[in-house]
C-alpha cells in the first residue's frame, strides 16, 4: 500500500499586511433621517454611529476588494504572483456564480491562485483567517489573501427604523503568510442556528423574482435579542479565545471586535474586564456596520493612526447572522 507524502507547510502562520478601502461618499445620520422617524441623538446613543460610507456604481464588490488587496499586498512586501489563494467573505455579491474571488484574483495578477467565496456574515473575516492559517500550515499555499467586503447599502431598507442607520460599505484585506513562531492563535468558532431568525434577509431572491413581494430583499434583525446574545454569549467566546491562546486580558494590547454597535463593544470591554491600557477599535462611529469588512477595516485604521503598532497582541472577534461567530488572538502586522 502506497503512503501519501506528508505536506510541507510552514510551522505557523501570521498576518503580514493589511489594507482597506472606504467608498468616497460619506453619509451622515441626517441623510438616514430623511426616511425614518428618529434623530441624530437617538442613532448615536443607540449605536455610536455618526457617519457611514456608501458605494457608488463604480465601487463594486470586486473594485473595492482590489483596492484593499493591493494595499495589503504592498504592506506585506510581496508580489501578487506569490498569492496562492484568495478567500472572499461577502453577503452582498449578487451573482451566485462565479465567485467574485476569481475576478479579484485575476485583476490582482495572481498566478492562477485558488479563489472562492464564503458566506459567514459578520464572522466571515474570522472564518477566512482560519482557513488561510490552515492552508499555510498544511502547505497548499505560501501566501493567502483574505478579504472581507460588503455593499450593504444595497441590502438596507431605508424605511426600517431598526436597521436603516446601521449599515455601510467597504473592503478590508489581509495577507497571511508563513511564520517561525505562533502569531494566529486557535480559533474559537461555531454557530447557533436556532437563533437564525434574529438576523436574516427579509425574503428569498425567488420571492422577489416571482412577484410574491414588491420590495427588494433587505437585512432585518431583532435588535434586543441580538444585543443580548452578543453581549453575554460573545464575551464568553472571547474569553475562550484568550484561554486557547494561553493569555489573559491583561496581556492584550488591542481589542478589535466586529463593529456592529458601540454599546455592544462597551459592554464586552466591561465584561472582559479589559485594562484601560488596551486599545479598543471604535471604527463603527464613522464606518457603520460593514459586516465581514469591519474587523480588517478597523485593524487598518488603528495601525494607520498609530493607536496600534506592529507586533501588538490583539483579540479579534466577529459575530452575526447565522448566528455565527469566530474569535482568535493575533499578532498585528
Amino acid at each position: 500500500m502506497a503512503k501519501i507524502k506528508p505536506s510541507k507547510g510552514a510551522p505557523y502562520a501570521r498576518i503580514l499586511g493589511v489594507g482597506g478601502y472606504r467608498p468616497v461618499r460619506v453619509v451622515p445620520n441626517e441623510v438616514i433621517l430623511e426616511t425614518i422617524d428618529s434623530s441624530d441623538e437617538w442613532i448615536r446613543s443607540r449605536s455610536g454611529i455618526e457617519t457611514r460610507h456608501w458605494a457608488n456604481a463604480e465601487e463594486t464588490v470586486a473594485a473595492m476588494s482590489v483596492e484593499a488587496s493591493g494595499k495589503a499586498i504592498a504592506d506585506a512586501g510581496i508580489a501578487a504572483e506569490q498569492i496562492g489563494a484568495v478567500v472572499v467573505s461577502t453577503v452582498s455579491h449578487f451573482k451566485q456564480t462565479p465567485a467574485v474571488a476569481t475576478e479579484i484574483a485575476d485583476k490582482l495578477g495572481t498566478a492562477k491562485a485558488a479563489a472562492f467565496d464564503i458566506s459567514a456574515g459578520c464572522a466571515g473575516f474570522g472564518y477566512g483567517l482560519t482557513l488561510a492559517k490552515g492552508m499555510i500550515v498544511e502547505g497548499s499555499a505560501e501566501y493567502v489573501l483574505v478579504i472581507g467586503v460588503e455593499r450593504l447599502s444595497e441590502l438596507t431598507d431605508l424605511e426600517d427604523r431598526a436597521t436603516a442607520f446601521l449599515f455601510g460599505d467597504g473592503a478590508g484585506a489581509v495577507v497571511v503568510g508563513p511564520s517561525t513562531e505562533p502569531a494566529i492563535g486557535p480559533t474559537v468558532w461555531g454557530s447557533e442556528g436556532d437563533k437564525s431568525e434574529t438576523i436574516k434577509q427579509t425574503v428569498p431572491w425567488t420571492d422577489y423574482r416571482d412577484g410574491t413581494v414588491e420590495r427588494f430583499p433587505a437585512i432585518t434583525q431583532e435588535g434586543q435579542a441580538v444585543f443580548r446574545w452578543a453581549v453575554f454569549e460573545m464575551a464568553k467566546v472571547a474569553k475562550e479565545a484568550l484561554d486557547a491562546a494561553g493569555i489573559s486580558a491583561a496581556d492584550l494590547d488591542v481589542f478589535i471586535p466586529h463593529q456592529a454597535n458601540e454599546r455592544i463593544i462597551d459592554s464586552m470591554v466591561k465584561t472582559l474586564k479589559l485594562p484601560e491600557s488596551v486599545t479598543v477599535a471604535r471604527d463603527v462611529r464613522t464606518t457603520g456596520n460593514t459586516s465581514a469588512a469591519s474587523i480588517p477595516l478597523a485593524m487598518e485604521r488603528l495601525l494607520a493612526t498609530g493607536e496600534a503598532k506592529s507586533g501588538d497582541t490583539a483579540l479579534v472577534i466577529g459575530f452575526g447572522a447565522g448566528l455565527v461567530y469566530a474569535a482568535t488572538v493575533v499578532t498585528l502586522p
